[in-house]
């Protein structure tokens, strides 16, 4: 459950960055894309030399807090899975792979079935969404692009 309040909260971050951000080009301010620009976008907002008018600004600063605050709990759910990571033996050893940090350990170790469960490394790989597309026609054998199909909630 927390993976999913943790990509709803995600979702609904970049919304909350991008309505300011689409408000403030209508004033002539841009802001550019994604969660590491938000200081910027906070800057513009309490710039009074910005030349925003006041209601405007009242209303993007209420925006601003439900961003700190979406930021705030997102953080706390990160936090508990780091916790989490930290105390199964699974996923511990996930985490010595080179790339998997406490995010994606802890979702294998909880959400993934058993290794038993698979026959080849393929077979997990297929559950993930990370194989091509096959085309099979007359004997030949075509690989596509990569299905992305599968748990997305792993990748």
């Amino acid at each position: 459950m927390v993976f999913r309040v943790r990509e709803l909260l995600i979702r609904q971050r970049t919304q909350a960055i991008d309505a300011p951000r689409g408000h403030l080009t209508e004033f002539g301010q841009v802001v550019p894309q994604g969660a590491a620009n938000t200081s910027k976008l906070i800057v513009v907002v309490e710039d009074p030399d910005s030349g925003i008018p006041a209601d405007a600004i009242a209303t993007l600063k209420v925006l601003i807090m439900t961003l700190a605050s979406l930021d705030a709990e997102i953080g706390k759910l990160n936090t508990e899975i780091a916790r989490r990571a930290k105390e199964n033996d699974v996923a511990r050893r996930l985490m010595t792979v080179p790339g998997i940090g406490p995010l994606i350990a802890t979702a294998i170790a909880v959400l993934a079935p058993p290794p038993e469960t698979f026959r080849k490394a393929r077979d997990f790989a297929a559950l993930l969404g990370l194989v091509p597309r096959q085309h099979l026609t007359g004997g030949k054998q075509r690989l596509g692009a990569t299905t992305s199909m599968g748990e997305r909630s792993l990748r």
